[in-house]
């Protein structure tokens, strides 16, 4: 009697359950539960045995995470959630959010070259395994050719799932596994409102890549080497990615027109690193200007157990700049990237009939113009703002037919504007940016002769339609063009600071290369995306801190080969303190925007230059243990720190404060009238030559004093590490805060070989 009571006594309670909760409203969510895994019964074999008799039906149970997480996600009734909330050994209850992805030079452009340097030293990333969580991978792809690789590392435990049009055959020694992820998105779908189901017309049910952009960030961190490469002519040169010899592993967590959930986000987080990865790259964000605290954001709660494991993490900063605080993933053990333009452009010139040539981009490969005038027409003049932006159905044929159509940038996609144009009878566009976008612009495959000009541009034309009789142009398609000055530039839409969650902490950490980045692409769809365009390409050309992570995160790859015993945040620190602040011209980095020189809000600590990031000299390492006190130091609880960090801890008697984090960043934050003078305490770690000392160098503006002890930092093969204090004041009559509201000097140690170079960022903001 006895081995039959728990089954028959849970059968009875699940019943219970789930009939009583049938009765109330009817309305499914998905919620993901944090639970205190030491809690579990020992009666249980399993978590997941006690999770379906004690919490939820086995049937509403869509992840079970046990690695960088512990708990599990449900679709449930709001009576089921508040049930389930109120049980003792249930730390957290989070609703499951819908995410959005953030959408051959550039390697050559970060400093890399063939038998030199990163390249040579760390055999191209060479059995370091980068997992990309995105919409999958069209595997065919030349970039994923396994040609003369060796065997998969024996440290491997991942898997190659098979699906619609995705046999094991698929994967191999350099796409070594393929995972993916639908139950959230399923049980959002099953729930009504605005999520639609697959559509298995468009969609895969496997980790094939119906969208491109999966395929497109694998390869740009880690595609093959060496064949000719271009998008319809466009960039064509050699296509590699930044870590050509690295193994790559996909996790499908997004889906084609529908976002990625955060719990096939986190499902995506354990298996990587039960799987066996060294890199994680995501370019996947809220975009919608809001970031919820770290316990409550899944990206953080995961990336903080793949880094707590020795993962490092690289996430884009989003795409919402160039308004202030717009940075995205902004816990401090994520390495946040934001975007930067390389020294390649495509080109376009629009003739006006007066003679005047205004400068724009396209990446327009169809029949040209051939210098034929034709008559312009702007329909925002009539006041519409539909027909200013060329929304669906907002042109009038009888105006359009036949003519060029100027087209203001927003409210739907840059390529869609074309398609509403071609459809109306017009026979090209002028893609005009708004203020928003001030002189930003980004390569479009265009459906019909296009070319995207700056605000400037976008008002000297329409200024010339509006004052002429019969006003007249003309498109011309200049190819492309390398070696453009100055580059980097920082893109306008890349993310910015400050941190909106914790200001003591800079972000973004740094920008890559983010605008016009060619790398391979899917055979689902034309290179536009959209469903009308039928071509069929190889490469093609994207722009987005969706394209500067990868390439972080190929860095990094580089870096882990090179380097294995460094940790997460030893790699970050690396290439922050030796990235680029200055341009191809030797001059201060300029914002996209502005024209003005940028700031540390808007590139972190510089441009990505892994020639330079191979050799430090010295790092700012970061333990679990000090994420830890941080979390106590912006107020978090034990019970709340848990729910992060999976084990149950105690902060310190004093508080600890969030600027003392070992960050390679320093953030000073001053209230109107509060104290005058703030003092952070550093600590270095040298990984150059044993025997080195190290001095320090200020650059500060007037208003700014910077002191910094002891004078001297003195490592010998006994002596690794050193810490420092940096006391940084402000006199308030003299310091003049800048547009962003702060003052921007830097911290420079040297040994005459090495410059470790930190951002300083003085801020003036008073508590809430």
């Amino acid at each position: 009697m006895a081995s039959t009571s728990l089954p028959f006594l849970l059968f009875l309670f699940t019943f219970f359950k789930f009939s009583a909760s049938q009765t109330a409203d009817q309305t499914l969510k998905t919620f993901l539960f944090r639970v205190d895994s030491h809690s579990k019964p020992s009666i249980f074999p399993t978590h997941y045995h006690w999770y379906a008799s004690e919490f939820a039906d086995p049937p509403q149970i869509l992840h079970v995470y046990d690695t960088v997480f512990h708990g599990f996600s449900a679709s449930l009734t709001p009576d089921q959630v508040a049930s389930i909330s109120s049980h003792p050994s249930v730390l957290a209850a989070i609703e499951d959010q819908r995410r959005h992805l953030h959408t051959t030079r550039s390697p050559q452009f970060l400093g890399l070259r063939n038998q030199r340097g990163l390249w040579y030293e760390s055999d191209y990333g060479s059995d370091v395994i980068v997992g990309v969580f995105d919409t999958g991978v069209w595997p065919e792809r030349r970039s994923f050719s396994d040609k003369n690789l060796g065997p998969i590392p024996r440290r491997w435990r991942g898997v190659c799932e098979t699906g619609v049009k995705f046999a094991k055959s698929n994967c191999n020694r350099k796409l070594i596994g393929a995972r993916f992820f639908i139950k959230g998105h399923e049980a959002a779908a099953n729930a009504g409102g605005p999520i639609s189901p697959i559509n298995d017309t468009v969609e895969y049910r496997s980790p094939r890549d119906a969208d491109g952009h999966g395929t497109h960030t694998a390869s740009t961190a880690a595609g093959r080497y060496a064949f000719e490469a271009s998008m319809s002519g466009y960039a064509s040169g050699i296509a590699k990615g930044v870590a050509p010899k690295a193994r790559l592993a996909v996790y499908k967590v997004c889906w084609k027109e529908s976002g990625c959930f955060d719990s096939d986000i986190l499902a995506a987080f354990d298996a990587a690193v039960n799987d066996g990865v060294d890199v994680i790259s995501i370019s996947i964000g809220g975009g919608d200007g809001i970031s919820p605290p770290y316990y409550l954001d899944p990206i953080a709660i995961g990336s903080y157990g793949a880094v707590a494991h020795g993962v490092f993490v690289s996430s884009s900063a989003g795409n919402d700049g160039p308004n202030g605080m717009s940075v995205t993933n902004l816990a401090p053990w994520l390495t946040t990237v934001g975007a930067g333009t390389i020294d390649r452009n495509f080109p376009a010139v629009v003739i006006l009939g007066d003679g005047r040539r205004l400068n724009g981009v396209s990446l327009y490969a169809g029949s040209p113009l051939k210098g034929k005038m034709y008559p312009v027409v702007y329909p925002g003049k009539s006041g519409m703002l539909s027909g200013s932006l060329c929304m669906e159905n907002s042109l009038d044929p009888r105006e359009v037919r036949g003519k060029i159509v100027i087209c203001d940038r927003g409210s739907s996609p840059r390529v869609a504007k074309g398609l509403v144009v071609k459809k109306a009878g017009g026979v090209g566009m002028i893609l005009a940016n708004g203020i928003s976008n001030g002189e930003g612009l980004v390569g479009d495959a265009h459906l019909i002769p296009t070319c995207a000009v700056g605000a400037d541009e976008g008002d000297a034309v329409k200024s010339y339609v509006s004052s002429t009789k019969t006003p007249t142009a003309t498109l011309d398609f200049r190819g492309t063009v390398i070696g453009i000055k100055p580059a980097p530039v920082v893109a306008s839409f890349s993310g910015r600071g400050p941190n909106g969650l914790n200001p003591e902490i800079l972000k973004p950490d740094l920008i890559a290369p983010g605008v016009n980045i060619l790398a391979a692409w899917t055979d689902a769809v034309g290179p536009t995306g959209l469903e009308t365009d039928s071509r069929k390409t190889e490469f093609n050309i994207l722009s987005g801190t969706s394209m500067a992570a990868p390439h972080v995160s190929g860095a990094a790859a580089l870096l882990k080969s090179a380097h294995p015993d460094w940790s997460p945040a030893a790699i970050r620190s690396a290439m922050m303190t030796t990235a680029s602040v200055t341009d191809n011209r030797n001059q201060t980095m300029t914002d996209e925007a502005t024209g003005k020189a940028s700031t540390s809000y808007d590139l972190g600590a510089g441009h990505l230059n892994l020639g330079r990031a191979m050799d430090p000299g010295l790092v700012y390492d970061i333990t679990n243990d000090d994420y830890i006190r941080f979390l106590c130091s912006v107020g978090y609880g034990p019970r709340v720190i848990q729910v992060i960090t999976r084990t149950p801890l105690n902060c310190p008697a004093k508080k600890p404060s969030p600027e003392n984090l070992n960050y390679p960043s320093i953030a000073a934050l001053f209230s109107t009238a509060g104290k005058s003078s703030k003092t952070f305490i550093r600590t270095v770690t040298n990984v150059g030559q044993p025997n080195a000392v190290y001095r320090p160098r200020i650059e500060a503006p007037r208003g700014l004093t910077v002191a910094v002890k002891p004078s001297r930092l003195v490592f010998n093969e006994a002596v690794k590490k050193r810490s420092f204090i940096v006391t940084v004041g402000v006199d308030r009559k003299n310091l003049v805060f800048g547009e962003a509201g702060a003052v921007f000097g830097s911290l420079y140690w040297s040994d005459g070989k090495h410059v470790v170079r930190s951002p300083i960022v003085v801020t003036q903001m008073d508590p809430l």
